[in-house]
């Protein structure tokens, strides 16, 4: 190793193969492993924590470093037994694709920088523009980090479509199940709280279209201007879908921008159930859909689609004098005209390469897969006389609660006893398990999209609650 920072041909294809059968051995031993990483500051410091150092150090060396302290300090969110938040299940051909593109350093924000990457991107937003039902020919979109820039990209094209400069008296709707990363992206916009309209969902958690015409007519009353519906295609609480053909008919009334955030719900297109449940999404001027979910993609990869893609270039086209020789023709996209980056990695290769190595139709089957599991653990925990549905299995998500018949437990109790199986769970390491509030209750919530995890994994993991909650109640600890 010298200045230049190279290694013999040697030296990487030997150190090539080690990281390649480490991912290898990780993948294929993963059920065996603990999912739950647990660490103060104070431990990751002593691990860590040290001086950039100024001489090498032997890469063989740095590699056992990293293998035994770092990744197994990291949740494992591609495990079975990971149900918390939204998991990652990834898929190996992903990965290897994200090390290619990576490896490579493709720049993938103009297409004189790569002509390749760019079709591949215009090709692939055009496989989900077919999925969700948007034109084909007008439509367009991007790939980027996540949900929350897409979000982002989506109310800013949104605001620069129906509001131009001024957007003093604009308002934006979005249900009490939003995820929280619309507010953030508002807020990131310039807009002051009073101009955001959270609306009550229903006893359902689904936005409520009578509320929403309600708040809009209030506010023309008022003279304020409303510009953008944001509509949840599977909220992260509960999965919910909102009646998204009725409030695309709200919209196209009151000539406002229809969003839908579908970044966890939206694979589930690919199922005839999901499907049914996402009518409505072909009538969003903008979609927002996260790869890296349900999609099975490695982080990072968000998306966003819109109806018509000389909006997005609207909205960022900038030209500056350095950017002068790249420009290219209009049929030659430069996605760097599309979003907010300039530079971009290649996303698309990994959604490429996993769709043609295993085909649409296996993922269509996972999806599947997925939803019925959530029905399944369901029909199970509603025949338990030891648990209670707080929010039915819907596009894999299902909230439940420790609540025994023959105990007669006040509502206090019930949460307390939650939370402290959660708590329980997470300290054994044998799964990655959360609470979230709804209806002021506090819930375990599974979210069920990794395609290798099997009823018996659920089930192992419910038997295991069972045990913290009867020790509990046995001990008189929360009654």
């Amino acid at each position: 190793m010298i200045h230049d920072l190279t290694l013999t041909e040697k030296e990487m294809t030997r150190f090539g193969h080690r990281i390649v059968n480490e991912l290898v051995k990780h993948f294929v031993s993963l059920p065996d492993k603990k999912p739950v990483a647990l660490g103060t500051r104070k431990e990751m410091d002593s691990l860590f924590l040290e001086e950039a150092p100024k001489e090498p150090s032997n890469i063989d060396e740095v590699f056992d470093f990293v293998m035994d302290n770092v990744f197994t300090n990291t949740n494992l969110v591609t495990h079975p037994k990971s149900y918390a938040f939204v998991p990652g299940p990834s898929n190996f051909v992903s990965v290897m694709a994200d090390t290619l593109a990576t490896g490579f350093n493709t720049f993938s924000g103009g297409w004189n920088a790569s002509p390749a990457a760019s079709e591949l991107e215009i090709v692939t937003i055009n496989w989900l523009l077919k999925m969700f039902g948007l034109p084909a020919k007008k439509g367009g979109g991007l790939f980027t980090s996540g949900g929350s820039v897409a979000n982002l990209t989506a109310l800013v094209t949104a605001r620069n479509q129906k509001c131009g400069e001024d957007f003093s008296k604009a308002r934006i709707y979005l249900s009490d199940q939003a995820h929280s990363s619309n507010v953030k992206a508002i807020r990131i916009m310039g807009f002051k709280k009073n101009q955001i309209r959270i609306i009550p969902t229903d006893s359902e958690f689904k936005f409520s279209v009578n509320k929403l015409k309600n708040a809009i007519a209030r506010d023309r009353l008022e003279g304020f201007v409303p510009f953008c519906v944001i509509a949840s295609a599977g909220t992260t609480n509960t999965g919910t879908v909102d009646p998204l053909l009725d409030i695309s008919t709200v919209c196209k009334d009151e000539n406002v921008w229809f969003h839908v955030d579908a970044a966890y719900g939206g694979a589930a297109i690919l199922s005839k159930q999901g499907k049914k449940l996402l009518h409505g999404i072909q009538k969003a001027d903008s979609i927002t859909a996260d790869p890296h979910k349900w999609f099975y993609q490695p982080y990072e990869m968000g998306c966003l689609l819109v109806r018509n893609h000389k909006w997005l270039g609207n909205t960022f086209t900038e030209k500056p004098e350095y950017l002068r020789d790249i420009e290219g023709n209009e049929s030659e996209i430069n996605f760097y005209d599309m979003g907010m980056q300039l530079t971009r990695r290649f996303r698309a290769l990994k959604l490429y390469m996993s769709m043609k190595s295993f085909g649409l139709d296996a993922f269509s089957k996972a999806v599947t897969y997925n939803i019925k599991l959530a029905e399944k653990v369901e029909k199970i925990l509603r025949e338990s006389p030891h648990w209670e549905i707080v929010s039915s299995a819907s596009l894999a998500v299902i909230n439940f609660r420790y609540n025994p018949i023959a105990m007669q437990l006040v509502e206090k109790d019930i949460d307390t006893l939650n939370q402290h199986i959660a708590e329980q769970v997470t300290l054994s390491r044998e799964a990655i398990l959360a609470t979230t509030i709804l209806n002021k209750q506090v819930v375990l919530r599974m979210c069920l999209i990794n395609p290798r995890t099997t009823i018996n994994d659920v089930m192992e993991t419910l038997e295991q609650c069972e045990s913290y909650a009867f020790t509990k109640l046995e001990n008189s600890m929360c009654i």
